[in-house]
């Protein structure tokens, strides 16, 4: 069989219009960028979205911004303005996807309910990325990623037993949502596609449900076992040994040898073999019992010897393990290196920034590296002449706060 290389991804052709802000609905529409799509992103005229202004910023550069929303073009719009809302409706024919993550209700006291929005285009897919839905007694609260974390259950999953639970030094509750809003575009494109006759829809996806979505035991151990998942360090209580150990010369790194045949290897590369007769840990159930007493010895022999040394046998032996890397790590590695999987971005301030490679990949296309994230109305001239604005026009709408 032949493969061709091209570079049209799977979402070439949809148009998406992104007015949310930050973080966790925005980058959906980036995952969509990345496949293809053309993505237009609207901002407030005063550049006030708070990814702008957070860490990382390298003078007046918003790093962290322009990564996130790369593969964009961008423009400014005060859809709150008589002016701003009859624009929005204006455009809404030329667009397949509106991703917004207003709080609920604040969409319909501009103005842009969903039967407001589908009378512009009734083929129209509208995602409402919000902390907890559009219905439901909490719908009105404002959502962050560790709200959502620590009310779907994910953060009292981390930690140490006995101490306080913990949350990671970056947002992975919207990371999570994030990935949901790009299924959710990619899954109701499909079915227009497949029925041009179908009508748009509104997409509820709420954050915290996102995270809950992906911790499917824990509604069923509960109610069959009466178990409550909590901390458990960096052990996991579902299999076993698996966990966080530290080498003689200070390195630390995660192991996992929970399947039998894997566990059988463990036993004969720490010289254990014993341990495969003993009733305490001869099959997964056991190991779970009794993995303190487990845990300690193979912690204890790991204690003993380098990382070098370690690494050396368990990769004979082929047991699944990893030094917990930092970026230095991920940008010596040289898988990463042979995969590309940082790439450089385009950048109009810098030349180009490193951000993470396009996934997932398809063999036989290259897809196109995408430039970073807009500057505040950088695309407003480009989209707005679209609409048939002189450029007076915009200086006019510029004038009125508008654009």
């Amino acid at each position: 069989m032949t493969t061709h290389t091209n570079s049209a991804g799977a979402l070439a052709g949809v148009r998406i219009l992104d007015m949310a802000t930050v973080l966790a609905a925005p980058s959906g529409a980036t995952l969509c960028a990345d496949q293809g799509a053309d993505v237009v992103k609207l901002e407030l005229p005063d550049g006030s979205d708070a990814l702008r202004h957070m860490q990382p910023i390298e003078g007046a550069a918003p790093l962290w911004w322009k990564v996130a929303n790369r593969g964009k073009r961008g423009i400014t719009l005060d859809v709150r303005k008589p002016r701003g809302r009859e624009l929005l409706l204006s455009m809404l024919p030329r667009f397949d996807v509106l991703v917004e993550n207003f709080r609920s209700g604040s969409m319909d006291r501009w103005g842009l309910d969903i039967a407001t929005l589908h009378r512009a285009n009734p083929r129209l897919i509208v995602v409402r990325l919000t902390g907890f839905g559009q219905t439901g007694p909490y719908r009105t609260r404002a959502g962050f990623a560790r709200i959502f974390e620590a009310m779907s259950g994910f953060t009292n999953l981390t930690g140490e037993v006995g101490g306080s639970p913990l949350h990671s030094n970056f947002p992975v509750g919207d990371a999570v949502a994030g990935v949901f809003c790009a299924f959710s575009i990619a899954a109701e494109v499909a079915r227009l596609r497949g029925d041009p006759e179908a009508s748009g829809s509104e997409v509820d996806l709420a954050a915290t449900e996102a995270l809950f979505r992906i911790l499917d035991p824990l509604p069923v151990e509960h109610e069959r076992l009466g178990q409550v998942r909590g901390t458990a360090g960096n052990r996991t209580t579902y299999t076993a040994p698996s966990n966080m150990y530290r080498s003689a010369d200070g390195v630390y790194f995660s192991m996992v040898a929970s399947s039998q045949a894997i566990f059988v290897r463990l036993c004969q590369a720490l010289g254990h073999t014993e341990w495969l007769t003993d009733p305490r840990f001869c099959n997964a159930k056991q190991r779970i019992v009794h993995l303190d007493a487990l845990d300690t010895d193979i912690a204890h022999w790991f204690r003993g010897r380098s990382f070098a040394e370690l690494s050396t046998l368990l990769e004979l032996h082929e047991i699944p393990f990893s030094k917990v890397y930092d970026i230095c790590d991920i940008e010596d590695d040289p898988h990463f290196r042979a995969r590309n999987t940082i790439i450089r971005l385009p950048d109009p301030d810098y030349g180009s920034l490193p951000a993470p490679c396009i996934v997932p990949r398809v063999v036989g296309r290259e897809m196109p590296v995408p430039r970073t994230g807009p500057a505040v109305g950088e695309h407003n001239e480009e989209v707005y002449a679209q609409l048939g604005l002189s450029a007076a026009d915009l200086d006019e709408l510029r004038a009125q706060g508008v654009v």
